[in-house]
């Protein structure tokens, strides 16, 4: 059965529906989400973006990733708030920001990347598979090979 994930922005103009199992939830500290989440990471919730119905005007940020990937982020054209990313190496998929859902305990994180970027003061749980980098071949060939 799917998982019913709903969220939206600060504000409410934005708001989005995915009726969707995430295919990968992760925590990442590379400094693009670190400072776009202005705190120490960003979680990601990965999904098909076929299965993602978004309402409201989202406004985009297009920015190169280390890979030299294309990172799209999506945020509400009103107050800011960032809703989802879309990278230029996964097609087809959608990465909603975690902060944005309305039941942040709907998801549960999996992994860690680029965590030799974290800083000292933002702590992650020990038990979650963690990367110094991006691992070879994304995060999910290395939730797969892990």
């Amino acid at each position: 059965m799917a998982t019913n994930l709903k969220g939206g922005c600060l504000c409410g103009s934005v708001t989005y529906e995915a009726d969707a199992e995430p295919q990968i939830v992760g925590h990442c500290h590379c400094v693009d989400c670190r400072k776009t989440s202005g705190t120490g990471h960003g979680t990601h919730v990965g999904l098909a973006e076929s299965t993602l119905r978004v309402e409201g005007e989202l406004k985009f940020y297009d920015h190169p990733a280390d890979s030299g990937h294309v990172v799209s982020r999506g945020f509400c054209a009103n107050c800011g708030s960032a809703i989802l990313s879309r990278n230029s190496a996964m097609t087809g998929m959608a990465f909603l920001r975690a902060s944005s859902l309305d039941d942040p305990n709907s998801v549960t994180p999996q992994m860690i990347v680029y965590a030799s970027r974290a800083p000292s003061w933002d702590k992650m749980d020990p038990a979650l598979p963690s990367f110094a980098e991006m691992p070879e071949g994304g995060p999910a060939a290395a939730m797969a090979n892990h």
